[in-house]
């Protein structure tokens, strides 16, 4: 999978052309490796904030990400129930502003609109996102622009410490 710019200004994930035309919403919609994603957005309510104006950094865990979660988690995280916690977790991979690779430096704090903190970690070329219970995400793809916001691809899905 290409991580370059199309000549359309877009970038392929999941089988689909993420371009800077469309939100960062309906570029997610699109893309076979962020169904669990796009339904956990749903199931939280979030889908009108990210398609707000923004801008918003999102570290967007792919399907495989969820995978890695114990069994039934991702079933119990989209019921009613659960969507105050639901909605923490998927607030925590969001960061205001406008962060591309290039904007991260290694040690680099971010605040969430959780309330909670990323760390950023470079690792040559890569980049990794340190959650505040110590897990690491990497960055799959990076830079998939959006009319309000910018997403980077993760395979770990990030927790908060609370």
């Amino acid at each position: 999978m290409s991580t370059t710019m199309g000549t359309g200004g877009g970038v392929m994930v999941g089988g689909a052309m993420m371009t800077p035309d469309k939100d960062i919403v309906d570029n997610a919609v699109g893309s076979s490796d962020h169904t669990t994603l796009v339904a956990a957005v749903k199931a939280a309510g979030l889908v009108e904030t990210l398609k707000s104006a923004g801008p918003f950094t999102v570290f967007a865990p792919s399907n495989a990400a969820f995978d890695k979660l114990p069994a039934g988690t991702v079933a119990s995280l989209v019921t009613p129930e659960m969507k105050p916690t639901l909605t923490k977790v998927l607030t925590y991979h969001v960061v205001p502003g406008r962060l591309t690779a290039a904007n991260l430096t290694a040690g680099q704090v971010l605040t969430t609109v959780q309330g909670e903190q990323l760390t950023v970690m470079k690792n040559g070329n890569g980049v990794m996102i340190r959650d505040a219970k110590g897990g690491m995400a990497t960055v799959t793809i990076a830079d998939v622009i959006s009319s309000n916001g910018v997403t980077h691809v993760i395979d770990t899905v990030l927790m908060p410490a609370n």
